[in-house]
């Protein structure tokens, strides 16, 4: 395998593509899509996203500390990418894109009824950091749809809600399951 210099850059890929919601009423309520996000720790459950500070959601999460993790599936693909094309400065994103605002558990920010897996999070730290400022929040509840429940393990199964990521600036549905964590040092039953 050949390697050639690359310019330094974020070539960590693929990413998940979700939207974020946030706002402590309807009528400042708004969606972004992300993908600078991830997990930052099991214990206490923490996460991140990061968001432009021009962004009109920054400033509403810079002030009412909290937003929603929405996962997303291929069938908001539209909707996902439109929300991060769009300003929610100059357009209402869930009227326009006939998404559902539902009320969250723990946080004044809607969730968006349409996606699989809400994570609902309070902004602990924000870090600038450059071209993005890092909320570091805590996970304080999760609404998961029934449906998308194992009935014997008790796990939840995105994969059956066909999931959306970002890589390069393309968005993609995933694959098939190549094996599961473990897989690859667990011994065969004879």
């Amino acid at each position: 395998m050949s390697k050639v210099p690359f310019k330094p850059g974020n070539m960590l890929y693929p990413l998940p593509a979700v939207m974020v919601s946030c706002g402590d009423a309807p009528d400042n309520y708004n969606i972004i899509t992300i993908a600078w996000t991830g997990t930052i720790c099991s214990d206490p459950p923490l996460c991140y996203i990061s968001v432009r500070p021009g962004r009109h959601s920054h400033s509403i999460i810079s002030r009412t500390k909290e937003f929603v993790i929405n996962l997303t599936t291929e069938s908001l693909a539209y909707a996902t990418d439109w929300c991060g094309v769009k300003s929610g400065r100059e357009v209402n994103k869930f009227k326009t894109l006939s998404l559902t605002p539902e009320k969250a558990q723990l946080v004044k920010a809607p969730l968006i009824a349409e996606s699989p897996l809400n994570i609902e999070c309070k902004v602990l730290e924000t870090k600038p950091l450059g071209s993005h400022d890092m909320f570091i929040a805590e996970v304080v509840a999760i609404d998961a749809e029934e449906s998308l429940i194992d009935k014997t393990t008790g796990g939840f199964q995105l994969n059956h809600a066909s999931p959306l990521a970002y890589s390069h600036g393309k968005y993609y549905g995933l694959g098939e399951k190549l094996g599961g964590f473990g897989f690859s040092v667990k011994k065969k039953r004879h």
